[in-house]
């Protein structure tokens, strides 16, 4: 009965950690009622240079440069991150978002490490009791070590005093 309430608080407290993980990067914004200015280095962190496929912040290319032209223009009025996000979109098309889509079949991205996670903690939480109970049972039913007959300790002891 123990074992299992243990296991239950396992996978509950696993549960909690990934579901914790997945609404973080919600939290901040929620907490602060209004869309807050974006900036243009905020921007290039999350978008790609459409010729490099390398992120923007690091790109070097009259490419990047123009990217980050149309972001500034973007800013300039007044647009939001979600807005500037979905230009880029209609400008570049979609490989320009450094990260995948919430929707569709992209949410597999997001979707399939977390299960991957918690399959894997469900896994442990099943054999490492199994694990403990087999090396419990192994080492009860293991043999006392053999003394050693009178013959052998003469000789052991006859061996060890030649190199004192």
């Amino acid at each position: 009965m123990r074992r299992s309430a243990a296991l239950s608080r396992l996978v509950a407290l696993g549960l909690l950690v990934a579901l914790g993980a997945i609404g973080a990067p919600a939290a901040p914004a929620a907490a602060s009622g209004a869309a807050p200015r974006t900036t243009l280095p905020t921007i290039e962190r999350q978008v790609m240079c459409v010729t490099c496929k390398i992120p923007l912040n690091v790109a070097q290319s009259t490419q990047a440069d123009r990217e980050r032209a149309f972001i500034q223009g973007l800013i300039n009025q007044g647009e939001d991150e979600a807005e500037i996000k979905q230009a880029l979109v209609g400008q570049y098309g979609p490989a320009v978002l450094g990260l995948p889509g919430a929707h569709g079949f992209d949410l597999a991205a997001y979707l399939v490490p977390l299960a991957a996670l918690l399959a894997v903690l469900g896994l442990l939480a099943v054999l490492l009791p199994r694990w403990r109970r087999s090396a419990r049972a192994q080492a009860l039913s293991a043999a006392p070590e053999s003394r050693l007959g009178a013959a052998d300790a003469a000789r052991l002891e006859s061996d060890l005093s030649r190199f004192d």
